[in-house]
């Protein structure tokens, strides 16, 4: 079973994990006087508990939002395989209709993590996820990088598909694109300031880890590590948030 918390699979959730976990460590701290207190989270669009089951383990208390049956289903069953059963709740739902399937204000963290790229309307989604927020309440906001897939596509030869998408509005090369939605630093910070949050940190995500063969990860030894060092040290630097996969924003509501 694939989670954060694992080498391999922790290449692509490395930086996110080890921001998310101090944020909350230290919002625990605040509430109860002890990092290691329990908290409510919800996770939006959560899937099958890739962060949920983690988190849970860590000791806190997951309700996970997503749309997909499937998704839920696999979620029970990763939490009963970890015994968090009893700490990851599932329901089906979306950001649209959060507040049909939660309380609103009954949070004191929210995930927000690959959803702004499929809603309608990424200001309303994270207006909803704000506003499942608790008073001082943590925010983490995880999305598709527009410099990332430029460059993903210029290094495989596509050239003018990695042009379209510097031009397109919302970051496309064109319909055969998987991703609806891609963003700059700028614009997910700036969506996140417009609804009233102060913004605590910006991190790149996958910076190298989606260029760097597999087999060289793979083969040589301490190529893992060595990679998730250099992926941390390069996460902070707003040089290299242009050419993320995925960008991650940290934010508290007031």
């Amino acid at each position: 079973m694939s989670d954060p918390l694992r080498p391999r699979a922790s290449l692509r959730t490395a930086v996110v994990w080890e921001v998310l976990r101090d944020a909350l460590g230290r919002r625990a701290k605040a509430v109860g006087g002890d990092a290691a207190g329990e908290l409510e989270v919800l996770d939006t669009g959560g899937g099958s508990g890739y962060f949920a089951v983690p988190l849970a383990r860590l000791g806190h208390r997951v309700t996970v939002v997503d749309p997909s049956p499937n998704a839920l289903f696999a979620l029970e069953r990763r939490a009963a395989e970890a015994g968090v059963a009893d700490r990851v709740r599932g329901v089906q739902g979306d950001a649209h209709g959060l507040f049909d399937v939660v309380e609103r204000g009954g949070y004191d963290a929210v995930l927000c993590h690959g959803v702004l790229e499929y809603v309608d309307d990424p200001a309303e989604g994270i207006r909803n996820a704000i506003d499942a927020l608790r008073p001082a309440g943590t925010l983490s906001l995880l999305a598709a990088g527009q410099g990332g897939a430029v460059l993903a596509r210029a290094l495989a030869g596509h050239f003018s598909e990695a042009k379209q998408i510097l031009a397109d509005p919302a970051g496309r090369w064109g319909d055969g694109a998987p991703v609806p939605r891609r963003f700059t630093a700028d614009q997910l910070t700036e969506l996140v300031a417009d609804a009233g949050l102060a913004v605590s940190s910006v991190h790149g995500v996958r910076v190298f880890a989606d260029l760097v063969p597999g087999v060289l990860v793979d083969t040589e030894p301490g190529a893992i590590d060595a990679l998730l060092q250099l992926e941390a040290a390069a996460a902070e630097l707003p040089a290299f948030h242009s050419v993320a996969t995925q960008l991650h924003v940290l934010a508290e509501r007031g």
